[in-house]
């Protein structure tokens, strides 16, 4: 009943119906405190239970389960928890979620492939490249921090793209020749250089994000373009060489059937036909649809939002959750904004003009009961002391109306031991802070609150202090512009760099422009899709879209480069595309597959944030097949940037046309 008695205690360590009571401990460390601060026993270095924060709530909890407690109920939250379980996740689930991958896109080269060396073969590939990136992060120093959780996935389900395409040619050009250094080598001639081309621009989509100003964004675009390279590297390589074991010849020359087969079989030939007659008869219908599908999306890009809460990273399966939604509705909000006051002087925080400022803005915060939870103060303490000395009667729990008054208060707290002060004042009395303890809730909740108060203030201006923002809620604010800038950044540095690339590969305007377009059509559909959905723009998404165009630009490469090196055999553009359709329409088909099986594996995950991205990466490499295989062609066939049509086939030979 006396703890009930005084506001500063309600609702920050004791319920307001008193079923529940608090213990705040706070913390001389932080995650981001050098590692020699943070080991608990140097002689068993970085392991990560061996440092804070997750050391810290190893031993939290196990006080917690001590028999002399059973019959509590403990909720404990709040930046230790949060912080250790996000950490011990990145710890397990990028080799989770690695190894799950891996076993799904092998099923899928069986299903394609079905040979041994077939599957074998890209999976060695790319678990390489994992490692030579998890090899380049240690080199430079980094940590395995939070935005490395997704990359050995990624990297698993990019990386196997080029090994699709190098099996799948060399299946086709071994049947056809009879020879298997030679099927290696027009293999070589025909997808080496797109394969080349296709891994630049993914490397560019990722390092895009080198420039973002959250640091592990930024590590993230490097260390995920460097593996993205090392894929290509060991393709071309440890993959070729591979390949070359075997029969120099076949034992007996293929038959038509054989052919057929190493080309995916009468059905997928058929297929693949069918969608180049398609084309070729409604080129101008796919066009409309594709000014449709882009208006559809330009107005979901326009409800957009940017906003993050770092909660909805994690799901309901991970009972933190709940548990810290438990812990914001009964007592004070597990995050913070601080406002720090500068009375300009040494003992100029005992100044009642001072302290009743702190109460004015104080006063402020708490009409938002929702969302602020409970504020700290000096102006608590010093009204729970004035009534202390006036019988404990609630009619005096108001500030002391003199500096003289004040300053012997707090001289009389400090004797008696009171530590409190040295959370909200500074030593010489210069400054004093206003904690608002906020439940995690939208940042854009954050900034509403924000600016109502500086509203508030600007109409009443502070004239005896002045007022800053601090705080890991103020952080949030400045996460959210960095989230808007580093997206736009991002994205029009990937998409301007490939754009050039493309021109200089083709040494056209024209095919440099018309290649672009179907890869804008899936990212401007996914970007379209979060707007209609209402799925915001967060810290985890940041990089979404210079990605997607990064990975979807590569089919676009082997079928412009096909298209391009097969019209200038033919000089027809609807024979050239049937032929480069029936000849690389099956890769691109195979590594889509692949890469929307690998990105559907982050379903697995148990942050929500993950298993989103997932999502919206697999529709997205579904919308980029769809394009280019319906309208890059009807773009090529209907403004023929390789130039006009010819008399007739040049029977050249597939080195001479490469």
């Amino acid at each position: 009943e006396r703890f009930l008695l005084k506001p500063m205690l309600v609702g920050g360590i004791l319920s307001q119906d008193a079923t529940h009571a608090a213990i705040i401990i706070k913390m001389d460390r932080s995650s981001t405190d050098p590692p020699e601060e943070i080991r608990v026993d140097p002689e068993l270095g970085d392991a990560l239970e061996n440092l804070y924060p997750q050391a810290t709530d190893t031993v939290i909890e196990e006080i917690f389960a001590r028999p002399e407690y059973s019959e509590i109920r403990f909720y404990h939250s709040g930046d230790v928890p949060l912080n250790a379980v996000y950490n011990r996740i990145i710890a397990s689930e990028g080799g989770k979620l690695d190894m799950i991958t891996t076993v799904v896109i092998a099923v899928i080269l069986v299903a394609f492939f079905r040979s041994f060396l077939g599957v074998v073969a890209p999976v060695v590939v790319v678990q390489l490249a994992v490692f030579m990136c998890i090899g380049f992060i240690a080199l430079l120093g980094w940590k395995l921090d939070m935005s490395f959780g997704s990359v050995p996935t990624l990297l698993t389900a990019i990386g196997v793209a080029h090994s699709v395409h190098i099996l799948s040619e060399f299946r086709g050009r071994f049947a056809e020749l009879g020879d298997r250094r030679e099927a290696l080598v027009q293999t070589l001639y025909l997808v080496g250089t797109p394969c080349l081309l296709a891994s630049l621009t993914t490397a560019v989509g990722f390092g895009s994000m080198s420039f973002a100003p959250i640091k592990s964004i930024s590590h993230q675009g490097v260390y995920a373009a460097f593996g993205v390279i090392a894929a290509f590297v060991l393709s071309l390589t440890l993959l070729m060489a591979l390949l070359s074991f075997g029969r120099r010849s076949p034992k007996h020359p293929a038959t038509e059937r054989e052919r057929l087969t190493a080309k995916g079989g009468f059905v997928v030939q058929r297929a693949l036909e069918g969608i180049a007659r398609f084309n070729v008869r409604h080129r101008v219908g796919i066009l409309v649809g594709a000014i449709a599908i882009f208006v559809f999306s330009g107005v979901g890009i326009s409800r957009m939002v940017v906003d993050s809460n770092w909660l909805d990273d994690f799901s309901y399966d991970m009972p933190i959750k709940a548990i810290t939604e438990r812990v914001d509705s009964v007592m004070g909000g597990t995050t913070n904004v601080i406002y720090l006051f500068d009375s300009g002087e040494s003992d100029g925080i005992k100044e009642p003009e001072v302290l009743r400022e702190i109460e004015r803005v104080q006063e402020i915060a708490n009409e938002h009961g929702w969302l602020v939870r409970k504020t700290y103060s000096i102006v608590d303490i010093l009204k729970d002391l004035n009534q202390s000395f006036h019988a404990d009667d609630p009619s005096w729990h108001k500030l002391p109306e003199t500096r003289e008054l004040v300053a012997q208060y707090l001289v009389m707290y400090e004797m008696s031991g009171g530590e409190e002060t040295e959370e909200t004042v500074s030593s010489d009395y210069r400054r004093a802070s206003l904690e608002l303890r906020i439940k995690l809730a939208m940042t854009s909740e954050t900034a509403k609150l924000v600016g109502q108060i500086e509203e508030a203030v600007d109409r009443e201006p502070l004239v005896a202090s002045k007022m800053d923002m601090t705080g890991i809620g103020a952080l949030w604010l400045k996460l959210l512009e960095y989230i808007v800038s580093s997206q736009v950044q991002g994205f029009l540095t990937a998409f301007f760099v490939i754009a050039l690339m493309m021109v200089a590969i083709f040494r056209s305007l024209k095919i440099g422009i018309i290649s672009m377009v179907p890869n804008l059509t899936p990212v401007a559909l996914m970007l379209g899709a979060m707007g209609w959905a209402g799925i915001p723009l967060d810290y985890s998404k940041v990089s979404i879209a210079a990605v997607a165009l990064g990975i979807a630009v590569d089919d676009t490469i082997h079928m412009v480069s096909r298209y391009h090196h097969e019209f200038m055999i033919t000089r027809d553009y609807e024979v050239s595309l049937r032929r480069t359709l029936t000849d690389v329409g099956r890769a691109l088909f195979i590594t889509s597959v692949a890469l929307v099986a690998g990105f559907l594996v982050f379903l697995f995950s148990v942050m929500d944030s993950t298993s989103t991205q997932g999502i919206l990466l697999a529709l997205t490499i579904i919308a980029a097949l769809v394009a280019d295989f319906l309208l890059m062609p009807a773009l090529v066939m209907t403004f023929e940037p390789f130039g006009p049509k010819g008399a007739g086939a040049r029977n050249e030979s597939v080195r001479e046309a490469a």
